[in-house]
């Protein structure tokens, strides 16, 4: 392992993860109003969950988490950009993120579409730039996140959320939603830490099981913070998912059915963790941090 509690992995990756967004847009030819925008909600704040997924994993492996910086920053990249493009009115229409004015609130629509744009193009660019691996591995990086972040993945999880609103889904329905919206995004930021790391077959499935739970387990914990949640934490108001008519954990099961649904995501992913001979830690401490979670 790393040799480092969460706390002091999460202040030192979490650091180099903001430097490297901030250093990687300042050096775009853009226009500066572009620019501004993608700066804006990169540094909007947020826990930087994904890529520190990424590092976590490399460090169960015994790798220097620092190789993996270029695709963590671009794994975080996607999920601004996915932010911004929620935040539309033709999406969820919110005003605030992360307590501060959406990006289209700031720079109007046009320009927050095309942030998000920038931000998703150009995290492809940054794994080419990788200088620790081979085309092979680059290659390989690319299709998982791709794979994670499209039709397949979460923008079939936001189609399914859109066409879900005003209407009483299922339980399968409301999981497809959230293992793609959510899940595969963090399952990605698993396999590409594992796949940087050398993962056999095993591993991979293993973690890939693993970051199933753990994104499940993200979004439920997400449901019931929107009904008991702190506002000023969370920084949106409360009941959102009630207001855009959202189906939810907490409204299909009750809170207290929620809450148990929770339990066993979090239980069943660290029982994958289990399964496997490594260092496994810093991954475990996550798995809690994601179930006790205010934000």
């Amino acid at each position: 392992m790393s040799g480092l509690t969460l706390t002091v992995f999460t202040e030192k990756y979490k650091k180099l993860v903001e430097q490297q967004l901030k250093d990687s847009v300042s050096q775009l030819a853009a226009p500066e109003i572009i620019l501004d925008s993608m700066h804006y909600s990169l540094s909007a704040g947020g826990k930087r969950i994904r890529p520190l997924l990424t590092f976590a994993t490399m460090s169960a492996f015994g790798k220097d988490p620092e190789t993996g910086l270029l695709p963590a920053a671009a794994i975080e990249m996607i999920h601004t950009y996915s932010l911004i493009h929620d935040d539309l009115p033709s999406m969820d229409d919110d005003d605030l993120r992360r307590g501060i004015p959406t990006n289209h609130k700031v720079y109007g629509e046009a320009i927050a579409i095309l942030a998000g744009d920038a931000l998703l193009t150009y995290s492809f660019q940054l794994i080419t730039s990788m200088q620790d691996f081979d085309a092979e591995v680059k290659i390989k990086v690319m299709e998982i996140i791709a794979k994670s972040a499209g039709a397949e993945g979460m923008v079939g999880g936001q189609v399914g959320d859109i066409e879900g609103e005003g209407k009483q889904l299922s339980k399968e329905d409301l999981e497809y939603i959230h293992v793609h919206k959510t899940g595969k995004m963090l399952e990605a930021s698993v396999l590409v830490g594992a796949h940087l790391a050398g993962a056999d077959k095993k591993q991979m499935k293993l973690l890939t099981e693993f970051a199933y739970h753990l994104g499940l387990a993200f979004q439920i914990r997400d449901d019931i913070l929107d009904v008991e949640g702190d506002e000023q934490l969370i920084g949106k108001p409360l009941g959102s998912d009630v207001d855009n008519h959202k189906s939810t954990y907490p409204a299909l099961l009750t809170m207290e059915g929620a809450k148990k649904e929770l339990a066993y995501h979090i239980a069943a992913a660290k029982e994958k963790l289990a399964q496997l001979s490594l260092q496994t830690g810093l991954l475990e401490e996550m798995t809690d941090l994601v179930a006790n979670r205010n934000s």
